[in-house]
């Protein structure tokens, strides 16, 4: 298995979720860099690509309605 390279960083938290991790991580045996790590790969991997991406149904959709009411936004925008 290759090493994984580590990068230090200096982290400033909000108190309580700081205390939140720590009780989290001394209850499941596990230390507070792990779950820092597991809870950033989960947010790179499904949190970060859904942010920019809208469902193909749903930009139909929004197509449809923008073309059949055109005439109404151009009057509204008056």
């Amino acid at each position: 298995m290759a090493k994984t390279t580590i990068k230090k960083i200096g982290l400033e938290m909000d108190a309580r979720l700081y205390g939140e991790l720590s009780k989290l991580a001394k209850k499941n045996g596990q230390s507070r860099r792990f779950l820092l790590e597991k809870a950033l790969e989960h947010y790179l991997q499904f949190v970060v690509p859904s942010q920019g991406t809208v469902r193909p149904e749903v930009m139909s959709h929004f197509r449809r309605s923008t073309d059949k009411n055109r005439k109404l936004h151009e009057l509204l925008a008056r």
